[in-house]
């Protein structure tokens, strides 16, 4: 859900041609498979696309590749840490914890709540490309 909030922020500002913005899991469960359709149909209802969106697992290249690992919860970050050896120049960090209220995002397949979820995507994501524009503008 946040990858698709996130890619349609970048399309509003219509700046998304200088991002490469991906999700993975710490784990290969749901490999292949579209979001969830809790996910799809809620972001729907906010005309938000989620095409050509499909699970994928970490890689060892993904501690390479991008500037920023952004976790949906304290164990995420663990995993994520323990699979990939993460470079200098990657900053991971739990999506919440740039937000006023730092906590895990429940995730809505166990809670059922995907309006909720979908709130606290739109905020961690408004508050990362914040980040992410700042920390350009200091030449980060």
């Amino acid at each position: 859900m946040a990858e698709a909030v996130f890619n349609q922020f970048l399309k509003e500002k219509g700046i998304s041609n200088e991002f490469q913005v991906d999700s993975a899991g710490t784990s290969s469960l749901h490999e292949g498979e579209q979001p969830h359709r809790g996910t799809r149909q809620k972001l729907m209802e906010h005309q938000i696309s989620t095409e050509g969106m499909f699970s994928r697992p970490v890689v060892e290249e993904d501690g390479q590749l991008y500037d920023y690992i952004v976790c949906m919860d304290a164990s995420n970050v663990r995993n994520f840490l323990q699979m990939v050896d993460v470079s200098n120049k990657s900053e991971v960090l739990r999506f919440l914890d740039l937000t006023v209220k730092p906590m895990d995002v429940p995730d809505p397949y166990y809670t059922g709540d995907f309006e909720e979820t979908y709130q606290l995507c739109r905020n961690g994501c408004e508050v990362l490309l914040e980040k992410i524009l700042d920390d350009r503008m200091a030449g980060n």
